[in-house]
């Protein structure tokens, strides 16, 4: 898993950056929103390191209509009150509360793509209150840039970010339930991505 960082990260804190108008928001169809955030975690190629060696991370099966098959990436998920594995997560959890205010994130979602094998299907995250409420998830990307997809739900027209190096995606309203994403496998040669997913209370 070659990782090359980016050279506009290097020597610097690991800190968030400041939100406010520096966040680009899109409203889509049917109430759902986007806002993005470029380079948003000062630091993130030292923070993709440190995750890299302090997380346990683990591979995961699932079924799959008749047979069990791996989950294409590495996993880890801490609930509400479990420490974080970094104390730039903690920072990055309570600047986002800070900022968007309401119902506050408590859990994080932590998924490791090694290569463009890995990947992640079409989807929402509707186990909870996600299937009925409105509700907001933030993902703060480290590592090496891959592509991450937002369609209708039902399908439509799909809307392309390129997310690394500290790029942050909050998705809120309906999003979860009325859009889907996805990071797709691709052939080109990438390095290591780790996605971290903050989420509030009983949203998967």
């Amino acid at each position: 898993m070659a990782f090359q960082g980016s050279l506009l990260d290097w020597g610097e804190d690991t800190a968030p950056r400041t939100l406010g108008a520096a966040v680009r928001r899109t409203d889509l169809a049917r109430g759902a929103w986007i806002d993005v955030r470029p380079g948003w975690f000062a630091g993130a190629d030292a923070l993709f390191d440190r995750l890299m060696a302090a997380v346990p991370w683990r591979a995961e099966r699932r079924k799959m209509y008749d047979r069990v098959v791996d989950v294409p990436r590495l996993t880890k998920f801490y609930d509400e009150g479990e420490p974080l594995p970094d104390r730039g997560l903690e920072e990055a959890r309570d600047a986002l509360n800070a900022h968007y205010g309401g119902d506050p994130l408590c859990t994080a979602g932590l998924c490791l793509y090694r290569d463009g094998r890995d990947s992640v299907a079409w989807h929402g995250d509707t186990i909870g209150r996600g299937a009925v409420e409105d509700t907001m998830v933030a993902i703060l990307s480290v590592g090496t840039p891959r592509t991450l997809l937002l369609r209708p739900r039902g399908g439509g027209v799909s809307l392309r970010h390129e997310l690394g190096h500290g790029d942050l995606l909050v998705m809120g309203g309906s999003c979860q339930r009325t859009w889907e994403h996805a990071i797709p496998k691709t052939a080109r040669p990438t390095g290591p991505r780790i996605s971290i997913q903050f989420r509030p209370h009983d949203v998967r």
